[in-house]
């Protein structure tokens, strides 16, 4: 695979599964789950939703690590609830990339200009990548 640069998109996935079409994916499952419950997804509801999957997230973080109380009996919780971190993970990211398309946000290209543009230092090669209009580097 080679490293995309701003001038070389990158080479796609081999499910063919791209961050722009799995947006519109999760954009047609999202818009059809509204119509089916009644849902209305005016722009606050993009961002108030993913600050509640942020919640699931960390429940199932602290559970996945054994740091909060039991919610199920030890063996009512397969893998460890490996799985449900998974699945809380997805809704995340799905939640995400549905807020920055309300918003019109270009994902891919703001993660390269926000990450990316510092991937020269990484390893120790500082100053071998592009310079950055950034100040800081992303924490």
């Amino acid at each position: 695979m080679t490293t995309a640069t701003p001038s070389t998109p990158p080479e796609p996935a081999p499910s063919g599964l791209t961050l722009p079409v799995l947006t519109e994916r999760v954009e047609a499952v999202s818009a059809l789950y509204a119509r089916k419950f009644g849902i209305e997804r005016d722009p606050d509801w993009f961002v108030l939703k993913l600050a509640e999957e942020m919640g699931e997230l960390t429940q199932a973080y602290l559970t996945a690590t054994g740091r909060t109380r039991p919610r199920a009996a030890p063996d009512q919780v397969p893998d460890d609830g490996r799985a449900a971190l998974a699945a809380e993970v997805a809704d995340v990211l799905a939640h995400l990339l549905l807020l920055a398309r309300s918003q019109g946000i270009d994902v891919e290209r703001a993660v390269r200009e926000k990450w990316l543009v510092w991937e020269g230092e990484v390893g120790g090669q500082a100053g071998a990548g592009r310079k950055s209009a950034v100040a800081d580097p992303p924490r």
